[in-house]
């Protein structure tokens, strides 16, 4: 017996620490998301996000940009087509319907969006279309209520709120799972994710265009997975808290330019929020900052995506005018 005292003390000196570390861990959780962290946090989650941020920050400081432009450039183009599959693809098409798209559009829309690496579309489908219709309250799985560190990143550390599951579960997803090309992004998820995302944008740098195997994968997998997640995620937070509301004052989406410029459109919030079924997701759809539009309307010039959906300009003026802040031009110009 008294041969197994160290072992057993040493067992439990080891226990001891690591209920310390969670310990640190969890007052942090709990100053960002709230008291109920301790038994919903996904521990997997904060560990996965806190070590990829961390190598991104390690990246940003030490990657040689002047020797590795070319890895850099294609880097960027990735996270523009991974954006547009977000954008235009799991946002504007298949959560709103915004608009019609041929077979080989949703197709070309399925690929960029699992470039991104995010949920499968059916997930990504429901928990937007849930956030729409229950907007910052219980039921919205990033309610921005719950301060900016919830709404951006923490609602991925937690298990769902119950009335977020519960809404989900009554969502209407015919029409996504009617989809031959949704359905086979489903069926195929895990190795599209795997190959699309990370495997094959990283090995094209090194082979086509002799770049170095190291920085290529920190590119990919790491400097541009990390922008691409968090432009995404600035939408559910930054503009849900800052920005004006020139059409409906009411709600806490606004027009922020910044989101906007980093998520090619997706920043003009508030109008969004008011007209969820429009295709440009803005009112003007500057091609500037609303390079989704741009998009859309180039495959609708070749027949690809059709019955492009719209307000009127007479209906967008009314609720200017009746449920906005009076940032909008128009207002200024009526109150002169």
């Amino acid at each position: 017996m008294l041969g197994q005292t160290g072992p057993i003390f040493e067992s439990e000196r080891n226990n001891t620490v690591e209920i310390k570390k969670r310990s640190v861990l969890q007052s942090i959780l709990i100053k960002l998301l709230g008291p109920d962290v301790a038994r919903d946090v996904k521990w997997f989650n904060v560990v996965f996000l806190s070590i990829l941020h961390a190598i991104f920050v390690w990246s940003v400081l030490n990657f040689p940009y002047i020797r590795r432009w070319k890895v850099i450039l294609w880097a960027v183009a990735i996270g523009g087509m991974n954006g547009f599959g977000i954008t235009g693809g799991v946002h504007r098409l298949w959560s709103h319907r915004s608009y019609k798209a041929t077979l080989p559009l949703r197709i070309i829309l399925m690929i960029c969006f699992t470039m991104a690496g995010q949920n499968p579309i059916h997930d990504w489908v429901r928990d937007h279309r849930v956030h729409h219709k229950y907007t910052e309250t219980s039921a919205d799985p990033h309610n921005a209520k719950r301060g900016f560190f919830f709404s951006h990143v923490g609602w991925l550390m937690m298990r769902k709120h119950p009335d977020v599951i519960r809404r989900g579960k009554e969502i209407d997803m015919d029409d996504v799972l009617a989809d031959p090309v949704v359905q086979f992004h489903v069926k195929h998820f895990s190795i599209l994710k795997m190959m699309l995302a990370f495997i094959i944008p990283s090995i094209v740098p090194p082979l086509l265009f002799g770049e170095d195997w190291f920085w290529s994968i920190v590119a990919i997998c790491v400097y541009r997975y990390c922008c691409s997640l968090n432009f995404t995620w600035f939408v559910n937070s930054a503009a849900h808290l800052w920005g004006y509301k020139p059409y409906d004052k009411k709600i806490n989406p606004s027009e922020n330019l910044g989101v906007s410029i980093v998520t090619m459109g997706e920043g003009w919030h508030n109008y969004h929020h008011t007209f969820p079924w429009d295709y440009k997701a803005a009112e003007l759809g500057n091609y500037s900052f609303n390079l989704t539009t741009f998009w859309i309307d180039m495959f609708a010039k070749i027949g690809w995506a059709y019955d492009l959906r719209a307000p009127s300009r007479q209906f967008v003026e009314r609720v200017i005018m009746k449920t906005g802040d009076g940032s909008h031009s128009i207002s200024r110009l009526v109150t002169k």
